[in-house]
């Protein structure tokens, strides 16, 4: 049978690991590298929702729909750093069922995918 850990027990156990100087050392250590990943996370995506507006421009899409389509483009570049192949274009494919059920185009959300990420149609 398992043991059954308190609430008191958990507590003392966090307490022992919770050190706010020895937190701010990794922090600061960390930091660098975190703000090199930022930036270029950064970077790509403000170039994503450049390539979106492009798109959208050429689709000839109300500026008042602008919102909602560089969200989904938003969500397809956090799935494009989790997926690839195949389950990517399903989530793809989710992604534009979501957005297409919010009252955007389909066209222009398949535009956005193939275009912009270079995401097809999932395989039958």
């Amino acid at each position: 049978m398992a043991r059954v850990v308190s609430g008191g027990d958990r507590t003392a156990k966090w307490d022992l690991k919770y050190n706010p100087a020895r937190i701010k050392e990794i922090t600061e250590t960390g930091k660098p590298t975190y703000l090199q990943h930022a930036s270029t996370a950064f970077a790509s995506l403000a170039e994503m929702e450049v390539a979106v507006k492009q798109v959208l421009n050429a689709e000839a899409v109300s500026v008042a729909d602008y919102p909602a389509y560089l969200c989904f483009g938003r969500e397809m570049w956090s799935k494009c750093d989790k997926f690839a192949g195949d389950s990517l274009a399903k989530e793809a494919a989710t992604l534009v069922g979501k957005w297409t059920s919010r009252g955007r185009l389909q066209a222009v959300l398949e535009t956005i995918r193939t275009q912009v990420f270079n995401v097809g149609p999932p395989a039958p």
